[in-house]
């Protein structure tokens, strides 16, 4: 196998573009190291979010402003960016190659997953043009926005019934639509003791109205007037590339890859950061894992060419 030239080894590979991926690519370059971003920042769960809890922001920002301004700083600190997916990982010699979906394969010291988790969608008619407006994944994320107002979550496990007894904190009324509801019996005891409604052996079958979530019609024939829809069904992070490395998930859920404290995975030079390394999703945790990620695999692929740290 003919010998990879420096030029042609990239320190640092980030799987991902959202907050973790950027993070991770600016605190690369920033400890001279040589870094690609991967991904589309539209395939951020935070692209189509409203962010007011994060420290340092004022006011209710935009994920979409937020994805574009931190991918112009990579950018301007020398990261490079491929808005291109992986399509095949593997480890040779050493080094990480990957093919992309232009046709392109490179190769890197180190490889970073920032993908975030791909969340579940109940793929009825109104989801997709309602979403971020009155259409959430995310009650930790969007709660607060619904203060006083009546909102309906779906789901049929823990998930959701933990976001239904979180939104009677913020909202004055709150339904859980669910077909079968799983949970132990100290949650389902919660639930029956909380004001919560549950709307039960029914689902969504559209959610209605023009510029925002006016009302959830259900499979039963009943329709709810909501101003808003948390969709609960579980998240499943994007694994498949990482499982051809060999890299450990968690063993209680299994849903997520594991990592220690320095973002590093049982595979040296893999690291994981953002959602994809486990709860909470919040871009708070996605930002500082990205940090850590981000230097870590910069100190990794400076000792593999040994170089000092």
């Amino acid at each position: 196998m003919e010998q990879k030239t420096d030029e042609s080894v990239y320190d640092v590979v980030i799987i991902g573009a959202g907050p973790a991926g950027m993070q991770a690519a600016i605190h690369a370059v920033r400890k001279k190291s040589r870094a690609l971003l991967l991904g589309r920042i539209e395939r951020s769960s935070l692209y189509g979010a409203h962010v007011e809890n994060y420290a340092c922001i004022e006011g209710v920002k935009t994920g979409r402003e937020l994805l574009e301004a931190g991918r112009d700083q990579a950018r301007r600190f020398g990261a490079e960016i491929l808005e291109e997916d992986v399509l095949k990982l593997r480890q040779q010699e050493g080094l990480f190659t990957l093919d992309l979906e232009g046709g392109r394969t490179i190769t890197g010291r180190t490889v970073i997953f920032a993908t975030g988790t791909a969340r579940k969608k109940l793929k009825v008619p109104g989801e997709k043009e309602l979403a971020g407006f009155g259409v959430s994944y995310c009650v930790d994320c969007d709660a607060n926005f619904y203060r006083g107002a009546t909102v309906a979550v779906v789901g049929n496990a823990s998930a959701a019934i933990d976001g239904a007894l979180t939104l009677t904190g913020y909202a004055a009324k709150v339904y859980l639509v669910s077909q079968d509801l799983v949970a132990s019996a100290d949650l389902l005891a919660k639930l029956h003791n909380s004001p919560v409604e549950r709307v039960d052996g029914t689902w969504v079958k559209a959610i209605q109205g023009e510029k925002e979530v006016q009302s959830l019609l259900l499979t039963n024939g009943q329709e709810l007037a909501v101003n808003g829809i948390f969709i609960e069904l579980g998240a499943k992070g994007a694994m498949e590339l990482a499982l051809e490395l060999g890299v450990q998930l968690d063993l209680d859920t299994m849903t997520h890859i594991d990592t220690n404290k320095l973002t590093e995975t049982n595979v040296p030079g893999v690291y994981a950061a953002g959602d994809i390394a486990g709860y909470p999703y919040q871009m708070a945790k996605a930002v500082g894992e990205g940090c850590i990620a981000g230097m870590e695999a910069a100190n990794f692929a400076r000792r593999q060419k040994g170089e000092g740290v």
